[in-house]
């Protein structure tokens, strides 16, 4: 038994992170302090007006603990890791999880390439970015690509020169073919070179050379050349002109904006950003930040800032804010030590700065009131039907739902699903397949047995690594058993379900989803009672849902065994395919009809087969194979 008495007298007068275990032992809320000892008692004391949200969370502490640092800073760091790693219910959250692309340029290359990369690495190549439309981070990539004749494979240059046939590219007129030696590497590099004028924003080189090899072109009669030439031109200009914006911004900055809604304790708020690189307004985005009743504006800001830039690779020189945060100068710390140089929070008062920064928190207001009542109808679809339907079954709650399901052929490749749904939606970070091992044929209620005992002998192991505090050992997500079990079917699922969790010593409510002669859902299964349901309620569309989704996973899981049995049995009979290709060759296609229609350049990308092995398995299918498949 846990004596908060006592703990709270352990607590000392130091720097560091506490955590909040609720009765089941799951993590509740994770907080810094400077000073734990202060800081943890004080959720202890009869304090009025410290708001709902905070008031439910402290009466659901079962434990505490604490983990104790040698600086504000590094508790700053950790709470951050476990806020991450474990998503508390109580923790403002940001919701969204984007990463932004880049433009990178290995110019530590001989022969450099334009790369699409999600990361910034520290690696000598250079980085462009970060973009809001990863569609147009592809389109300036091609378009540079075709006016510079740059290569875009993954060739090992100069050491792979003259090895193999230049590729498609090159007979279009869209690579130089470095590949071949038809290019030297200084002329080469004087094409990237002029890439990188342009990425850097100096377009008028690029429009002049364009408009002048138009005009040439044309007046020599080349009038294809000068169509190319005019194309070329015409998405030039495109982009300069989505890459301008107002004047006297400069340099690296990011601009916030926030909005909040607290009408309840579940509220969220908006944080709008405008992305200024060199100068340019590249573009905007949106983020919905949970659990903000009772916080202020700079609680949220300060909880972004640490979410958001621990998550982004680049970080600007200065953070534009409608208001300070009161731990601005850690996070000031904290951000240049990331970065590696100097990082500004500032609150502008006047000129355009200013300006900018209350447009985004009207931009911010503006999505906030947008959404509302799209955020009411979604609760609705969500929480609402989750606590319609643990009100039905009479549970406490049921915020965590696991769905199972069996797919097959007449019993060719038995396999089950496992969907997980959580407040309402689905969590598919926590799906799970099986391939059935000890049933052969069709017997779903056998399928179903081993399936369940599986998952659950496996989420009991876990649990015990966890509770031995074995942290070198790797577990998954089995560990977190659900609040309801929700089978596709009625008694007799209902029944296999209970007798493992029986013989396995749980107690998990099970409840069966029963469906119609004509396949469709007509009612809960529970406590040995069929419990019609509105058809017109939430609840009803939600149970809907999950049947849908458990069946849909089994099925496209089962599909893909029936291609890669398929894919297999073709690829035993092309010559020179062996165990190590023919596995490359499967993680890449998932199907026989895919494989098929690869053209040479994309086979040759898979690094286990080079140009003679990719030519022979296009021969196979186009020649030999395709003749086959003609006649059958």
């Amino acid at each position: 038994m846990f004596d908060f008495q006592e703990e709270l007298k352990k607590l000392p007068h130091q720097p560091g992170v506490y955590i909040m275990h609720d009765e089941k032992d799951a993590i509740i809320y994770v907080g810094k302090a400077i000073d734990l000892h202060n800081r943890v008692r004080s959720y202890f004391r009869r304090i009025v007006g410290r708001g709902p949200q905070i008031d439910r969370m402290v009466k659901q502490i079962d434990r505490f603990e604490y983990i104790v640092t040698d600086s504000e800073l590094e508790a700053l760091i950790l709470e951050n890791n476990l806020i991450k790693e474990h998503r508390p219910r109580y923790n403002t959250m940001l919701k969204d999880d984007k990463t932004y692309p880049y433009i990178k340029v290995t110019v530590q290359e001989a022969f450099p390439r334009l790369v699409f990369a999600r990361q910034m690495k520290k690696d000598k190549a250079r980085y462009f970015g970060p973009f809001t439309s990863a569609q147009a981070v592809k389109e300036t990539i091609e378009l540079l690509n075709r006016m510079y004749s740059l290569r875009d494979c993954s060739r090992v240059l100069p050491r792979d020169i003259g090895k193999d046939r230049p590729c498609l590219n090159y007979h279009m007129g869209r690579c130089s073919a470095p590949c071949t030696g038809q290019v030297d590497g200084a002329e080469y590099r004087e094409r990237v070179g002029l890439a990188l004028e342009f990425l850097g924003g100096n377009y008028k080189p690029v429009i002049s050379d364009l408009q002048g090899k138009m005009e040439k072109a044309s007046e020599e009669l080349r009038f294809e050349d000068a169509v190319r030439y005019r194309d070329l031109l015409r998405s030039v200009k495109a982009v300069s002109q989505k890459q301008k914006m107002s004047e006297g911004i400069g340099e690296d900055r990011d601009i916030l904006g926030v909005a909040l809604e607290q009408e309840n304790a579940d509220a969220d708020g908006v944080i709008q950003t405008f992305f200024i690189r060199d100068g340019r307004l590249i573009g905007r985005d949106h983020f919905y930040m949970t659990h903000v009743a009772g916080r202020t504006r700079e609680d949220i800001l300060s909880e972004f800032i640490v979410q958001f830039y621990a998550g982004t690779p680049f970080i600007p020189r200065e953070i534009m804010l409608p208001a300070l945060p009161a731990d601005a100068a850690l996070l000031e710390q904290w951000l240049s030590d990331r970065k590696g140089s100097k990082v500004s929070l500032r609150v502008p008062r006047k000129g355009q700065k200013e300006k900018l920064v209350e447009l985004a928190v009207q931009n911010a207001e503006l999505i906030l009131g947008k959404d509302r009542e799209r955020l009411k109808r979604e609760e609705g679809r969500t929480i609402g039907a989750v606590r319609e339907l643990a009100d039905m079954l009479g549970l406490d709650r049921a915020d965590r739902m696991e769905a199972y399901d069996i797919s097959n052929i007449s019993g060719f490749a038995n396999v089950g699903s496992m969907v997980v749904y959580e407040k309402g939606r689905p969590k598919r970070s926590d799906y799970r397949k099986f391939r059935i091992q000890s049933v052969s044929g069709p017997n779903d209620y056998a399928c179903m047995k081993e399936v369940l005992t599986r998952r659950f002998r496996h989420g009991m192991e876990e649990q015990k690594v966890l509770e031995e505090g074995d942290l070198d050992r790797t577990f998954g997500s089995f560990s977190r058993f659900p609040d309801l079990l929700m089978m596709d079917g009625g008694r007799g699922q209902v029944n296999i379900a209970l007798a493992v969790l029986e013989e396995l010593g749980l107690e998990i409510p099970v409840c069966g989803m029963v469906k119609d002669d004509s396949h469709r859902t007509r009612g809960l299964y529970f406590n040995n009672v069929e419990i019609p349901i509105e058809k017109d309620s939430e609840a009803f569309k939600l149970i809907t849902r999950i049947q849908d989704e458990a069946h849909r996973f089994a099925i496209e899981y089962h599909r893909s065994l029936r291609s890669k049995a398929q894919v297999t049995s073709r690829l035993d009979q092309i010559p020179g395919v062996g165990p190590v290709r023919k596995k490359a060759l499967m993680r890449r296609f998932t199907s026989i009809g895919e494989l098929m229609e690869a053209d040479v350049e994309t086979l040759e990308q898979i690094p286990e087969i080079n140009h003679r092995q990719a030519l022979a398995i296009w021969e196979y299918f186009h020649k030999q194979g395709g003749q086959e498949e003609a006649e059958t």
